[in-house]
């Protein structure tokens, strides 16, 4: 088998589709498979069967050819959340998501103790909130990993994480390329009157660059797949969702930047300079190289909008119409365009779940207009547009009064697929200009096949920037949106009366 003939998959664990995705030799996708699932809300908790991903693996894997001819793989997921387990790797407390709000207490202690902020979903938050809460869990663990660090370990048997997904468990030393020591110690020192049996150095796993040995996959890990795979397959270093997604757009540069929109919305600016203080609003996590990253993080998406649209099909239904979903989606979309670039005065609030940005623990969806407002489909659904990425606008407005460059954003997920929309409103929300690469369709499981492929075909000392740069995106077609003056003023329109509607969102929660 020649080189051009070996292929390298990329497995991502989202929060909607469990994906593979096969590239060749040129980077191309070639083939992929995926398994819907869900999460369910279990005593208070937002969390995933583990049993569960198994069964995602092998469907999504199943639908993925040439698999006898993969050289090399990772393995990607959602950010972040909390897995812990005992000595022998048995589940301790439900796996919790990225989703859950609960570590409120937890989190603001550490940001104060750090003075580096520490958003509610990381791993830390979730241990400390639990020693907090002297669950009887907390003395057995001997580790702690998230998602993506799971399935990698049980594949591998290398309890490794890159460091990108690394950085939202617990502070990075960028230059280090490991956790930081000092804020480590002064965890352990918090926590010294608990008596607990073990060190943070104890149970987090390793940390590991981008194109480091990551193991490879063993006869028990084949096994595991229903023998899908071949044992002895290299491994990339395991990442999380925001990683993969700033490989997948080629933004891992300094200047350069990501948004990744669909159930949650985030975007990931590589930074020149530190921020000149922390920002509850902002995380600061890194590249998959180490590099440092302001991320601005929102729970609230895509979810508010796909229930419109399933309520605008079922009206469409009364009359006989049968519309193909993406047919639907894009009709709505491209008629916001007709709209008011302030939405007319109709004003809506997406949240579905809590918001750490704007500090809410749940959410109430709510559409608000004025008596004067213009209630029209083009109004409506662009303020449903506008939702969603409102929240992620305030974060982006702080890395703006920073002093934060931004060159280029790259947009990917389900908010972008029909071409200019979406990339239109998110260059008026961030103030820049926002492209869209057709081989960023695939999303996170490119990136980490991508990743995969340069864990085996990088040469000496090529960094990853070089190798997207040069091997992966040079001659790359796509689409750039520069901000448009008028749609920029619309949209700072609208959210003026958006940061007042947030005031009726959180009485909402209140009574209702």
């Amino acid at each position: 088998m020649s080189a051009m003939e070996k292929l390298c998959l990329g497995i991502e664990l989202g929060s909607t589709r469990i994906k593979a995705v096969a590239v060749d030799g040129q980077h191309t996708p070639v083939s992929s498979g995926d398994y819907i699932w869900a999460s369910s809300y279990e005593n208070g908790i937002w969390t995933y069967s583990l049993d569960e991903v198994w069964k995602g693996l092998k469907t999504a894997l199943s639908g993925v050819e040439g698999r006898e001819n993969i050289c090399a793989m990772g393995v990607s997921a959602m950010m972040h959340g909390y897995l812990a387990f005992d000595k022998d790797w048995n589940l301790l407390t439900p796996f919790r998501t990225w989703q859950n709000t609960v570590t409120g207490q937890a989190a603001a202690e550490l940001t104060a103790l750090f003075g580096f902020n520490i958003p509610q979903r990381w791993s830390i938050a979730h241990l400390y909130q639990a020693i907090l809460n002297e669950e009887p869990h907390v003395p057995q663990i001997a580790h702690i990993t998230t998602l993506a660090g799971y399935v990698h370990y049980m594949l591998t048997g290398i309890n490794a994480v890159g460091v990108g997904e690394t950085s939202g468990m617990f502070p990075i030393n960028s230059e280090a390329l490991d956790y930081d020591r000092e804020m480590m110690e002064k965890f352990n020192e918090l926590v010294k009157s608990r008596d607990l049996p073990w060190t943070l150095a104890n149970i987090l796993p390793s940390v590991l660059p981008a194109g480091a040995d990551a193991g490879a996959l063993t006869e028990r890990g084949a096994a595991l797949l229903d023998n899908l795979l071949t044992p002895g397959i290299s491994f990339a270093p395991a990442e999380g969702d925001a990683g993969t997604g700033m490989t997948a757009t080629n933004a891992v540069a300094p200047r350069t930047g990501n948004v990744s929109a669909g159930t949650s919305i985030f975007s990931m600016v590589v930074l020149e300079k530190p921020l000149s203080r922390v920002y509850e609003e902002i995380d600061l996590v890194t590249t998959p190289t180490g590099a440092p990253v302001a991320m601005v993080h929102c729970n609230n998406c895509t979810n508010d909008t796909n229930a419109w649209a399933g309520v605008l099909r079922e009206t469409a239904e009364l009359f006989g119409a049968a519309p193909d979903t993406s047919a639907l989606y894009t009709k709505l979309y491209e008629k916001s365009l007709e709209g008011d670039t302030d939405c007319g005065g109709v004003m809506v609030c997406n949240y579905l779940a809590g918001e750490g940005v704007t500090h809410m623990d749940e959410g109430r969806p709510l559409v608000v207009r004025r008596p004067d407002s213009k209630f029209t489909l083009a109004n409506f659904f662009r303020a449903q547009l506008y939702s969603t990425m409102a929240t992620l606008k305030i974060g982006m407005d702080i890395l703006a009064a920073e002093g934060v460059a931004i060159d280029s954003l790259t947009g990917h997920g389900g908010l972008f697929k029909t071409p200019l929309v979406g990339q239109t409103y998110m260059a008026a929300a961030c103030n820049a200009p926002v492209a869209c690469m057709e081989t960023a369709g695939e999303g996170g499981p490119y990136g980490m096949a991508l990743l995969a492929a340069y864990r085996v075909w990088k040469s000496g000392g090529e960094t990853l920037e070089d190798y997207l740069n040069r091997r992966v995106f040079a001659g790359v077609s796509g689409s750039t949106v520069q901000p448009d003056e008028e749609t920029v003023n619309g949209f700072n329109a609208y959210m003026e009366r958006y940061r007042a509607l947030l005031d009726v969102e959180r009485k909402a929660v209140e009574v209702l």
